[in-house]
């Protein structure tokens, strides 16, 4: 018997400067600061059928300058402040930049990955980061892309985006739009 079950939408967002105030390698639990109006953002998208899957470039780790114990105590403190439950799932890349990486973005790894593991449609679903680097990620992995404004790079003249937004609030408002367009 084959299964008609339909593929999941998901919502695949960066964490630093997207989610959370960008801390420059953020390596301690007490400097994480949610941004104003991302959980409820989150909260909407979650609550209109996506997965809300948080995909991070963490090259701290591969430079050394944390552990992955330490991104791991990060990432417990963004969820608990979110909410536990909101997030989906996470994935991370430690590489550093200067290394070959199938996962660090602009590469669609981990974007390909989440999508094998949690049976995610890509053409329904959207990328939302800060950096250039998102969305060419987003492209790269068939999903469209969305880029706010709230990293340390603020000038988005000339990117690749489908769409370009303030925040994470303004890209639900998008996504909720193009979801009923």
């Amino acid at each position: 018997m084959t299964s008609t079950r339909a593929k999941s939408r998901a919502i695949f967002v960066d964490r630093d400067g997207t989610i959370i105030h960008d801390a420059d390698y953020c390596s301690d639990p007490s400097q994480v600061q949610v941004l104003e109006g991302a959980t409820a953002a989150l909260r909407r998208l979650k609550d209109a059928g996506y997965k809300i899957i948080v995909i991070t470039n963490q090259s701290g780790i591969g430079r050394g300058f944390f552990t992955e114990k330490q991104y791991r105590a990060v990432e417990a403190e963004v969820s608990r402040q979110l909410g536990n439950g909101l997030i989906d799932t996470t994935y991370f890349c430690p590489d550093a930049p200067d290394r070959p990486s199938k996962c660090r973005k602009p590469q669609p790894g981990m974007v390909l990955d989440a999508a094998r593991d949690h049976d995610v449609d890509l053409s329904q679903s959207f990328l939302i980061g800060d950096k250039e680097i998102d969305a060419e990620c987003a492209h790269n992995a068939g999903v469209r892309a969305i880029r706010v404004r709230t990293g340390f790079d603020k000038m988005t003249d000339g990117s690749c985006a489908d769409w370009v937004a303030e925040d994470l609030s303004a890209a639900a408002e998008i996504i909720l739009k193009a979801a009923n367009e």
